[in-house]
């Protein structure tokens, strides 16, 4: 590797987009060299968030200006459907971090079903990985491009993938309930949602058709010999940012809540970014606010054969900006905590 990985960053301007500036400005290996944003082309980053005021930062360009030649890696945090056309024009030599759901899936046609849209580069999917950090086994040197998990998805596999590996749990009867920050919803919020007073309420949406569903039950199928049946339902906090999801499990027999908590806790007892309550102990989003921990808890249910999973992230640094670039550092061999610390 060079002394410097020289990135780019498209969908600059977004809660992700911001979010990522800021880790790659503090990270000891990165060189920024575009910033894109196609409706603030010519503007300086510094007008969307003033903590760039005093950063050597290139102005923001149209994605049609970057000299691919010039850097080793794109970041892209766009809508959805943008990161496929993106991928076909980049060359072989260039890798791809997609926070899209645009590479989430092996088949593009659960990939419509989701999502509503034909996928454009259908030819690129097998030279794609997903990649939660703490759960891949591949080497992400392989691939040309690395999609990053939704942050729903991320609070949900990180403490379920290992459970049903071991099979520990009954998996027709899994119900889950998430909330996060408004800031999930992106900077488009109130073209998507119409609720009333939502800074001052607590909304459910996406009651039983949320896109994530679709990369959760890929993903949780991969590992299981078992039909696997969740039950899945989100909210909108009315904060800016932080996601608790409160996961409901049935266990096997003679498994109890102590065993959950002794089995992950050995799980991921090597990875630095997953950390865990006591025992019995609740938590709160303002445990992991700003950081890319995932805070896991583990609880008793008043029935001896339940227990209760909470696990705490940010959405837009463990949910978002902060695994990709955990994935960078995977992908690049570098300490996977640098610039994250």
């Amino acid at each position: 590797m060079n002394k410097y990985i020289n990135v780019a960053i498209a969908g600059a301007t977004g809660y992700i987009g911001l979010e990522l500036i800021k880790l790659l400005c503090k990270h000891p290996k990165v060189k920024i060299k575009y910033i894109c944003a196609q409706n603030s082309i010519g503007k300086s980053i510094y007008k969307f968030d003033s903590s760039f005021k005093k950063k050597s930062l290139p102005k923001i360009s149209d994605l049609k200006d970057i000299d691919y030649k010039k850097i080793e890696l794109l970041f892209t945090a766009l809508p959805n459907g943008e990161a496929q056309k993106i991928s076909k024009e980049i060359s072989n030599k260039v890798r791809l971090i997609d926070l899209s759901a645009d590479f989430r899936f092996k088949n593009p046609k659960i990939y419509k079903k989701w999502y509503k849209i034909d996928h454009k580069s259908k030819k690129l999917i097998k030279h794609s990985v997903y990649s939660i950090p703490e759960l891949i086994k591949d080497d992400l040197k392989q691939f040309k491009i690395i999609s990053c998990p939704g942050c729903y998805s991320t609070s949900i596999q990180i403490p379920l993938l290992p459970i049903i590996k071991k099979n520990l749990i009954n998996t027709k009867n899994i119900i889950i309930d998430s909330k996060s920050g408004f800031s999930g919803a992106g900077k488009n919020l109130h073209k998507k949602f119409n609720f009333l007073n939502i800074y001052d309420s607590v909304s459910a949406y996406g009651v039983g058709s949320h896109k994530h569903m679709g990369e959760i039950d890929q993903e949780l199928n991969k590992i299981s010999n078992k039909p696997i049946i969740i039950r899945f339902t989100p909210h909108l906090l009315p904060m800016f940012r932080g996601l608790l999801s409160t996961i409901y499990l049935d266990l096997k027999k003679n498994i109890r809540a102590k065993n959950i908590y002794n089995y992950l806790r050995s799980y991921y007892k090597n990875k630095y970014f997953i950390k865990f309550a006591k025992f019995n102990n609740t938590i709160g989003t303002g445990e992991v606010m700003n950081t890319n921990f995932c805070k896991i808890s583990v609880c008793n249910d008043r029935k001896s054969n339940k227990a209760i999973i909470i696990c705490a992230i940010d959405n837009l640094i463990k949910g978002g900006s902060g695994q990709a670039v955990q994935n960078m550092n995977l992908l690049y061999g570098l300490n996977e905590r640098l610039g994250l610390k």
